[in-house]
């Protein structure tokens, strides 16, 4: 578990299983959230973490082209 209150309060937020793990339960919800929570800073911090993953930073207004509407 973490040291820090707000991170505790994530992995209470993410302790709630989603119905796909209810389904399957799990034996420690707490560890389980802490872990997916832990992979998912780890992925954000460190873009090569998850080797076949890339995470890519951009606006929406980089990522579209502008459309102008029909008169």
């Amino acid at each position: 578990m973490s040291e820090f209150p707000q991170d505790q309060n994530r992995v209470e937020s993410r302790a709630h299983l989603l119905p796909e793990e209810a389904a399957v339960g799990s034996d420690d919800p707490q560890a389980q959230a802490a872990a997916i929570l832990a992979e998912s800073d780890l992925r954000e911090n460190v873009p090569n973490a998850a080797p076949d993953t890339v995470l890519e930073r951009r606006t929406s207004n980089q990522t579209v082209t502008a459309v102008e509407p029909p008169d």
